[in-house]
């Protein structure tokens, strides 16, 4: 126990230093980039000169350098990310365009990593055979397919031509008429009014990103099987397996239970660094199906040089990955007793 609780202290320290090291780098690279993001603005709303200066003030361009550092940390830590150049409040434009992005990539990194473990462990069970061949060359070819090529492809066939789906937006375009937004359910829970999405929303929202979520899944449960097969073909070489078959174990008791619980490190590792990158959105399928995610705004910040919100939403996900790296480590000593603290 001492030896965790020392193990965390140590890890909540680093990651503190880490922090810090982040904020600090984000702010060095988007004052070393070339170019004015504020002289565009200007040139292209046709501003006056005391236009332009009171968006100096605004933004902090008036100030020393090192006020600016000052400032900038303290409002990182606080989540006081101020305005985007073109969107208005950043924090505004984060909460709209989140659940869109849960919805999609976090969807698509659950469903990919089951059918890809389940897949890539059964491949390895089956070595050699034809499923292990087959799964092995089907995953290369989608794992190597250009992600915007796939969703061009699936608007043709499933949008286009069979109408099965809808092709761009969250939701169907006429909800954004007055009047027509699919009425919540209200709870009445203790008092407080709670607010439910209907089943019509539900459906109407499920159809849109159907597609999206089949092109990503597509595009990543390969990768999910290669690394599965490969660290379950090292396990179930080892003889713990071969005393658990001997006892007379099922055989998908073997694979899952125990091949698979000592072959899952880097399965875990691969997983912390995909949710920790779970907020960068999927850029060019958000572009390719128009849906208005993180990884489509990120896209819109680069292009209009937008730095207040590529900063905000950078250190956002480099915030993520370094709880999820955090995460992992502690989940190592769970699943594999073996590994020791100290």
């Amino acid at each position: 126990m001492m030896g965790l609780r020392t193990y965390i202290i140590k890890r909540v320290i680093f990651s503190i230093v880490l922090v810090f090291f982040v904020i600090t780098i984000n702010f060095i690279i988007f004052e070393l980039m070339p170019g004015n993001p504020i002289d565009t603005l200007a040139s292209a709303a046709r501003l006056r000169k005391d236009q332009i200066a009171e968006i100096l003030i605004l933004y902090g361009f008036d100030k020393p350098m090192y006020i600016r550092y000052i400032n900038y940390v303290r409002n990182m830590l606080t989540w006081q990310f101020g305005y985007s150049f073109f969107k208005g409040p950043i924090v505004n434009e984060i909460s709209i365009r989140l659940p869109n992005t849960l919805v999609l990539t976090g969807g698509s990194i659950i469903i990919s990593m089951v059918i890809g473990i389940i897949l890539g462990v059964i491949a390895a069970h089956k070595r050699g055979g034809i499923f292990d061949s087959g799964s092995v060359f089907a995953s290369l070819t989608t794992y190597s397919l250009p992600s915007f090529w796939m969703g061009m492809v699936a608007l043709l066939i499933f949008s286009r031509t069979l109408q099965w789906f809808p092709g761009a937006g969250p939701y169907p375009h006429e909800w954004g008429l007055p009047g027509k937004w699919p009425q919540p359910y209200v709870l009445n829970i203790l008092g407080a009014l709670v607010y439910l999405p209907s089943l019509e929303e539900i459906a109407g929202r499920l159809m849109h990103v159907a597609l999206p979520i089949g092109v990503l899944t597509l595009f990543n449960y390969g990768g999910w099987l290669l690394l599965t097969r490969a660290t379950m073909l090292e396990t179930l070489t080892e003889d713990y397996i071969v005393t658990a078959r001997a006892k007379g174990l099922k055989e998908r008791t073997v694979l899952f239970k125990h091949a698979l619980k000592n072959a899952s490190l880097p399965l875990i590792t691969s997983a912390a660094l995909s949710f920790g990158f779970l907020l960068t959105g999927a850029i060019i399928t958000e572009q390719v199906f128009s849906y208005p995610g993180l990884g489509h705004w990120i896209w819109q910040a680069i292009l209009s040089n937008d730095f207040p919100a590529m900063q905000a939403i950078f250190y956002i996900i480099a915030l993520c990955v370094i709880v999820a790296n955090f995460l992992s480590d502690l989940l190592y000593g769970v699943v594999d007793p073996r590994i020791k603290y100290g």
